[in-house]
């Protein structure tokens, strides 16, 4: 069967070379680098690869997994090999997640630019694909790995096997019958549109046609009325549904004779729950939608930890990689450890550590190049600076001469403001946190030290004092005195921590007396929730005028995270995550920071913006508004295989659904599992939570794989924050452990909020 794209596909001359194919030069490290074959396929959609011409092909990737293309030059890795092979004849594909980039060299610059231009292409359309071509690109996809002989139609034998692939256990009669009602051709075999008859069959949403009666008087089409009063009792539209009502059946009725009339019929009203606008996540939160106008410290701030690094933090790769895709991924505040390097040039890498090194100035052309390629507010470097004066001076010359205009150097009119400016005033700008020059000795920040002292007490070391640049040491008998080394701050990049100035922590009291709006400390993990259960109160307060940065134990050198929700239940700003981890701790991170058109800011409730606040996290009470959550789980669509390796084995799925907030808040709940179906799978259960501080709640929803001798596996999730959820039948489209889509993998559910804590039915 041809693509069901096919026509609609942007067939030019770039792409039929690539269907022809060609051989290039695969390159993993400066040492494996090794000829390959690849080609795009017929389908247009999916690259395969085989050693030699000719030879066995496999799967490389396909169109929906790339993110872009870049030239060589863009490519760390096809640098470093630049007197081998000729940067014009490199490129690098960038996946979407934290799939390693693929690095290709052609023979030609002419060959090199057909790939270019040619994915580029067909990337760019797969991005404007609506609902509709998603799905047939689906389901193109899935016919290829069913047809095993590559006929172009389908045996019952080869349906069967598909089935088993798509996660389906259904009895043969049923599925035999089934088959022999799509087979109108009456061959024996289904091809384009009978796979597609029979596709429809056996995706039949009985929960969903049910709903459909129970509105429609006829049970063949919702009029106007009948529709807007779904959308009022059961959406919660409230006022507007009239006129969403009209909008949304312009927009999603198939037929043209339905929308003059005003109706809906059933396959539009499926459309219409499948589509965003029937998506639990609210459209409206999409969009930048909140006041950016409010000062830096009344917002959260997507920020990320050892940026450099790509894997683990003793051992891993640093790479300039690591800044682009945090960058990408909306992150605001990145970090970057400047040491001395060769040849008078900083370098950045994990000090005392077997981490790789890459030059700052690097890091400085490649944070400039993409600051503001997915959000225009402010970017801020968080320096920590390990230099001598010498290699200061470099590094205070790199920043000013390569960020130029986007490097913030002055406050306005040179005058010191009442409060931190709002991040529309500073709108492409970035920001540089570091120390300062103080008139009298100062302590250092304490990130490093702490970290040093949580990875020698874990390993049952004594803390040895080290005196290199900018690196403290323990007082005798004191593993809280820092005394300090020999090196001096530079002016030049003293001069250019103009809202950033990093201080160290006393205590709550002694930075009200002592220390300034644009002034600010980081805490590590441990130490920032101690002081939560200690002095929850006064950290909230503390952070309603001054910016907090968190960053992990030192004891994570694997680079695992910690959950930052406990961090911002007290308003702290800037939770630096190690973003190249995926797992739990990254969703809640990314359902915080879905919101606000995924700019990086996100405003803090009021009450973590009050400085005379009386919330306490560890203890929160009224007048904050209790809600109960009540959450049926209905049912599921196109679930994913957990283990593809193994073609018979089908999931067992059940839902959990994760509420993460203030600590009396925080709980879990599951449905039972359902056995041997994972395309379809019905649940129909209620699930319900009572929150006291609605406000601070992130929902993930989790499906996994029930399995009775171990853990359950992990099958997809999506997480949001409370504030986005849209009431009603909802469906949630889930994500990979990697954050990227499974379409069309989602779960259909009905949620209901109600004010006040108490029990209840859906």
């Amino acid at each position: 069967m041809a693509s069901l794209l096919q026509g609609r596909l942007p067939i030019n001359q770039d792409v039929l070379q690539m269907q022809k194919g060609t051989v290039m030069r695969k390159v993993r490290s400066k040492s494996w680098k090794k000829l390959r074959y690849f080609r795009l396929q017929e389908d247009g959609m999916t690259v395969w690869h085989a050693r030699q011409v000719g030879g066995r092909a496999k799967p490389s990737f396909s169109i929906s997994d790339v993110e872009t293309v870049r030239g060589g030059q863009e490519s760390e890795l096809l640098r470093s090999l630049a007197e081998e092979f000729p940067l014009e004849q490199g490129f690098t594909v960038v996946f979407h997640g934290r799939r390693s980039n693929l690095d290709l060299v052609t023979n030609s610059v002419e060959e090199t630019q057909i790939w270019m231009q040619g994915l580029q292409v067909l990337v760019d359309f797969v991005t404007s694909m609506d609902q509709q071509e998603r799905l047939d690109q689906w389901l193109s996809d899935w016919f290829q790995r069913g047809d095993k002989n590559q006929d172009g139609r389908m045996s019952f034998q080869e349906v069967q096997r598909l089935l088993h692939l798509m996660n389906v256990e259904m009895e043969q009669e049923y599925v035999l019958q089934l088959f022999q009602a799509a087979d109108t051709s009456q061959s024996d075999t289904l091809e384009g549109e009978e796979f597609i008859e029979f596709y429809k069959a056996l995706t039949k949403r009985d929960e969903v046609r049910e709903l459909f009666e129970n509105f429609s008087a006829d049970g063949q089409k919702l009029t106007l009325l009948e529709f807007v009063d779904f959308l009022r009792e059961e959406q919660k539209e409230g006022d507007r549904a009239s006129d969403l009502a009209l909008e949304l059946i312009d927009r999603y009725e198939p037929s043209d004779s339905g929308k003059l009339r005003h109706v809906l019929s059933m396959d539009g009203f499926l459309s219409y729950l499948c589509s965003k606008d029937g998506d639990i996540f609210n459209p409206a939160c999409l969009p930048i939608y909140q006041d950016m106008t409010q000062p830096l410290n009344h917002y959260y701030i997507n920020s990320s930890h050892n940026t450099y690094l790509v894997r683990d933090q003793l051992c891993g790769q640093s790479s300039v990689e690591g800044y682009i895709r945090a960058l990408k991924r909306g992150c605001r505040c990145v970090e970057v450890d400047i040491w001395n390097g060769p040849n008078g040039e900083p370098i950045v890498y994990h000090g005392h550590t077997l981490t790789s090194r890459i030059l700052f100035k690097e890091v400085v052309a490649t944070v400039a190049q993409y600051a503001f390629q997915t959000s225009d507010y402010p970017v801020i470097l968080s320096l920590e600076n390990h230099c001598t004066w010498e290699q200061q001076e470099i590094a205070a010359q790199h920043l000013t001469t390569i960020l130029g205009e986007q490097l913030l150097r002055a406050t306005p009119d040179r005058r010191l403001p009442a409060r931190l400016p709002s991040p529309e005033e500073l709108r492409r700008k970035i920001l540089v946190k570091g120390k300062k020059i103080r008139e009298t000795e100062e302590e250092e920040e304490e990130e490093e030290l702490e970290s040093e002292l949580e990875g020698q007490q874990e390993a049952g070391l004594k803390p040895e004092a080290q005196c290199e640049p900018e690196i403290q040491e323990l007082s005798p008998g004191s593993k809280d005195k820092k005394k300090k080394c020999t090196s001096i701050m530079c002016p030049s990049l003293s001069a250019l921590a103009i809202y950033m100035k990093t201080v160290s922590f006393h205590s709550f009291t002694h930075s009200k007396q002592h220390y300034h709006f644009y002034e600010l400390s980081s805490f590590s993990e441990t130490k920032a929730k101690k002081l939560i259960k200690e002095a929850g109160n006064e950290f909230v307060q503390h952070n309603a005028w001054q910016l907090s940065r968190v960053y992990p134990s030192g004891l994570r050198t694997d680079s695992s995270n910690y959950n930052p929700q406990e961090l911002w239940n007290a308003g702290c700003q800037m939770v630096a995550m190690n973003v190249q981890t995926a797992g739990l701790e990254m969703d809640i991170c990314d359902g915080l920071f879905r919101q606000n058109g995924g700019c990086g800011y996100v405003l803090k409730p009021d009450f973590l913006r009050d400085t005379q606040s009386s919330f306490h996290p560890e203890r929160p009470i009224s007048p904050f508004q209790a809600q109960t959550l009540l959450i049926q789980v209905i049912s599921g669509q196109q679930l994913p295989k957990v283990d593809k390796t193994k073609e018979k084995s089908i999931v067992d799925p059940l839902v959990r659904v994760e509420i993460f907030g203030v600590r009396p808040d925080t709980a879990w709940l599951e449905t039972s599992y359902v056995e041997n179906n994972g395309f379809n799978p019905y649940w129909g259960q209620t699930l319900c939570f009572q929150l006291l501080v609605p406000e601070l709640a992130l929902l993930r929803f989790v499906v996994m794989d029930y399995n009775w001798r171990s853990r359950n596996d992990f099958v997809g999730q999506y997480t949001l924050p409370w504030t986005c959820i849209q009431q009603g039948y909802r469906h949630i489209h889930l994500l990979s452990k990697d954050g990227t889509s499974l379409h069309p993998a989602s779960i259909f559910v009905h949620i209901c909020i109600r004010e006040g804590l108490g029990q209840g039915e859906a």
